[in-house]
C-alpha cells in the first residue's frame, strides 16, 4: 500500500453509514489487501449511496473487473477493477483511481448530483 493519508482516511471510514437526509444514506467499506496488478493501491473499497428502502443507487468499488461492451474487442486487455455504478442497473463503468482523496471527492460530487435529481421528482 502506498504511503497515502487518503487511504488511511478511507480505511478509517470502514463500516460508517452517513445519513444524507430524506431517508438516503451512504455506506463505506474499505480494507487493506495485498498490492496486486488488479489492485495496485492495496485497498479494497465499496462506497455506496442508498435510497430510503435500502437499494443501492450509486456505487464506486473495485470488487470485480468491468466487462467491456460487446461491440469492442478487448482480447488480452487488462480489465479495470476500479469502477462506478451510476444507477441501479448499471453493471459498472471504469473509474480511474488516482488516490483516495480524489475517490472520496468524486464519490461525494456524484452523491450530490444523484440526490439533487432524486429530490426533484
Amino acid at each position: 500500500m502506498r504511503d497515502d493519508l487518503g487511504i488511511t482516511i478511507l480505511i478509517d471510514l470502514h463500516d460508517q453509514i452517513i445519513d444524507q437526509g430524506d431517508g438516503y444514506w451512504v455506506k463505506f467499506e474499505a480494507w487493506v489487501v495485498p498490492v496486486s496488478k488488479d489492485i495496485p493501491h492495496g485497498v479494497r473499497y465499496a462506497l455506496t449511496l442508498h435510497e430510503p428502502y435500502g437499494k443501492r443507487i450509486l456505487g464506486y468499488d473495485n470488487a470485480h473487473a468491468v466487462k467491456p461492451p460487446k461491440k469492442f474487442k478487448y482480447a488480452g486487455t487488462k480489465l479495470p477493477y476500479d469502477h462506478k455504478h451510476q444507477h441501479v442497473s448499471d453493471k459498472g463503468v471504469p473509474y480511474e483511481f488516482k488516490d483516495a482523496h480524489q475517490l472520496l471527492s468524486d464519490f461525494f460530487v456524484e452523491v450530490d448530483r444523484v440526490l439533487k435529481e432524486a429530490r426533484k421528482s
